[in-house]
């Protein structure tokens, strides 16, 4: 029996259940949207909850030719470990001085270089794996984090690059950006950005470089500024079927499925009297007699405190919403004199078609965004998968 089959055969406290279906067609979905460009699917952060090995696979079936990751830590771990075909392209892009660049060499991992102290180790780790390094160089177009600065800076990081990739130490494989505002279409700075990006790439190649891919687009680039495509998309928080966008559409009006739902089993059911506190600090008192169901994930398990009195959780056909605060392990909420077995399901978020919650619900009661509520759904919460097999 298989991971997923015991899990599914066995009673769970709790449960993200992760659709791959759902993603292939996400995939397919982005794909069709920028269709003169290859797509990279972003699985860091455990691919923002879902489980980076299973949806690196489903991606990379589905079209997706390039996966990122921020650190190199997870590029190495998905190049090792994941079952991936040879020639996918692997980026990370979050390095730190002392890095592991000899071994994402020898990994044939891309990494990003952003300032000299970068290109200096990277040559050096080249050197002694006695091999060329993929590095992409990345432009700061206006973000204002990582990145080389327009001017001077980028001049003497591209002369230096150009320089290592005639001594056989690197190939300069990409030049790179990142949107500030891309998720609020119409900002002045997208308009900015990418002036500068075409300024930036023109002078590198003026000089001689020959990337194999430009790129700049994000999940609401890709979706929503076509001009932005160049080479290659980076589709992050899309993949998993959550808007990058949500004052311009729900994921369905991108043809877009949430790939997540979160759900638990009822602890315990209990009647109670009216002017009974809940949890800590009595934030909620029952105005009346009523019954109270017990719901075993907390914030231990990545469910926000900041949701406390506000989660909606859909429990026997109706939305319930958090009573109180939400405790390290559990919480409450007021099932209204409703009496639901013992290990009824409690589903926190999904898709909707059952009418259940949404990752963009809790969101908006946490005053958070929904990437945050779905990448911090903790290790003690089983991945689920479903539908592993290719459609068709």
């Amino acid at each position: 029996m298989n991971e997923t089959a015991a899990l599914r055969s066995a009673p769970l406290r709790a449960r993200a259940e992760i659709d791959l279906a759902a993603l292939r067609a996400n995939v397919r979905t982005l794909r069709a949207h920028a269709p003169g460009a290859a797509l990279m699917a972003v699985v860091k952060s455990d691919a923002y909850g879902h489980g980076a090995a299973r949806c690196a696979r489903a991606a990379v079936a589905a079209g997706a030719t390039w996966l990122g990751t921020a650190t190199p830590e997870e590029a190495l771990v998905l190049r090792a470990g994941a079952g991936l075909p040879a020639d996918v392209r692997i980026m990370c892009w979050l390095w730190t001085p002392g890095g592991p660049w000899r071994e994402a060499i020898e990994a044939d991992l891309d990494v990003s270089v952003s300032a000299m102290w970068a290109l200096e180790e990277v040559t050096r780790a080249a050197r002694s794996a006695g091999r060329p390094a993929r590095v992409q160089l990345k432009a700061d177009t206006g973000l204002g984090r990582g990145g080389c600065q327009p001017g001077e800076d980028w001049a003497v990081l591209v002369a230096a690059a150009l320089r290592a990739e005639a001594g056989g130490l690197v190939r300069i494989t990409g030049l790179w950006s990142h949107f500030a505002c891309a998720d609020e279409p119409g900002h002045p700075s997208i308009a900015a950005q990418l002036a500068r990006f075409r300024e930036m790439t023109a002078y590198a190649e003026a000089q001689g470089v020959r990337p194999e891919v430009r790129h700049i687009a994000n999940s609401p680039a890709t979706l929503t500024v076509p001009e932005s495509h160049f080479d290659l998309v980076r589709t992050g928080i899309a993949l998993y079927g959550v808007s990058p966008s949500p004052e311009l559409g729900a994921p369905a009006d991108f043809g877009l499925r949430p790939v997540m739902t979160l759900s638990a089993s009822l602890a315990l059911v209990k009647r109670v009297p009216a002017g009974h506190g809940v949890s800590y600090g009595h934030h909620y008192v029952t105005p009346g007699e009523t019954t109270l169901g017990l719901v075993p994930l907390g914030y231990a398990d990545g469910v926000p405190r900041h949701a406390s009195s506000a989660g909606p959780v859909l429990v026997d056909g109706k939305w319930r919403t958090v009573a109180g605060r939400v405790a390290m392990d559990q919480f409450v909420v007021d099932l209204g004199g409703d009496e639901p077995e013992p290990g009824a399901e409690a589903v926190l978020f999904g898709p909707g078609d059952r009418g259940e919650p949404t990752a963009e619900d809790w969101a908006q009661a946490a005053g958070t965004i929904a990437y945050e509520i779905v990448t911090r759904i903790g290790t003690r919460v089983p991945r689920v998968y479903v539908n592993e097999e290719q459609d068709g």
